[in-house]
C-alpha cells in the first residue's frame, strides 16, 4: 500500500496528542493505518510521558524523609548508577553511568535516593553537561555537604546512529564543588575510587 499522504498542512494546535503522532508517521512517508503501525501513536504517547518523567517529578519530594542527621563526614560515593536521557538537539537517546560523591557536612542522604535523583533530572530533554551540574547543585541544596563531585560517562545515540557515526565513543563530565573543587586529594581519591574495579572496593 502507498504511504497516506495529506493535502494540506494540519495544524498542530487542532490535534491531540495521538494525533500529532500518528501526522508524524504521515509526514515520514508511513502508513499509519497498516497493521504494525495502528496502535503506535498511543504506544509513543506512553512511552514519551515515561522518558519524560522528570517533569513531573520534584527534587523535595524525592528526597522527602530521607535526609538524615549523622556524625559523619568521610566521602560518600554512589557508583555506576544507570541513567538513560534524551538529548534536546535531536530526542536521541543517551546513557551511561553516574558517579556521585559528597563529603557530609551533619546530613547524608538515603542511598536508594541518590539514583532517584539522578531520575529526576535525566527523564528530561536534556545535555549531559547540564544534567551533570543539576544532580551536583541539587545535592547540594538538599544536605550542604562539604563538597560534592559528579561524574557522567556516557554514549550519545546522536553521534552513534548519525552525524559522526562513531559507535565508540564516549563522553565524560564531571562537576565538583566544595572540597571536590579546592582539595586536590579530595578529588583525586573520588577518582580513584570511582576508576577502581568494585571487587576490589
Amino acid at each position: 500500500m502507498s504511504p497516506v499522504t495529506t493535502s494540506e498542512p494540519v495544524s498542530a494546535a487542532s490535534l491531540t496528542t495521538q494525533e500529532l503522532y500518528r501526522e508524524l508517521l504521515v509526514r515520514v512517508g508511513e502508513d499509519p493505518t497498516r497493521d504494525g503501525l495502528l496502535d503506535t501513536p498511543e504506544r509513543i504517547e506512553k512511552s514519551m510521558a515515561f522518558l519524560t518523567r522528570g517533569y513531573t517529578m520534584d527534587v523535595n519530594t524525592v528526597l522527602h524523609d530521607a535526609l538524615f542527621d549523622v556524625d559523619y563526614d568521610e566521602m560518600v560515593i554512589v557508583k555506576d548508577v544507570e541513567f538513560f536521557s534524551m538529548c534536546e538537539h535531536h530526542m536521541l537517546p543517551f546513557f551511561g553511568k553516574a558517579h556521585i560523591a559528597y563529603v557530609p557536612n551533619g546530613k547524608v542522604i538515603g542511598l536508594s535516593k541518590i539514583p532517584r535523583l539522578v531520575d529526576v533530572f535525566a527523564r528530561r530533554l536534556q545535555v549531559q553537561e547540564r544534567l551533570t551540574t543539576e544532580i551536583a547543585d541539587a545535592i547540594t541544596e538538599a544536605i550542604n555537604p562539604q563538597g560534592v563531585g559528579v561524574i557522567l560517562e556516557a554514549q550519545h545515540l546522536c553521534m552513534m546512529m548519525r552525524g559522526v557515526e562513531k559507535q565508540h565513543s564516549a563522553t565524560v563530565t564531571s562537576a565538583m564543588r566544595g572540597v571536590f573543587k579546592t582539595q586536590l586529594q579530595t578529588r583525586n581519591e573520588f577518582l580513584s575510587l570511582v576508576r577502581r574495579n568494585t571487587n576490589g572496593i
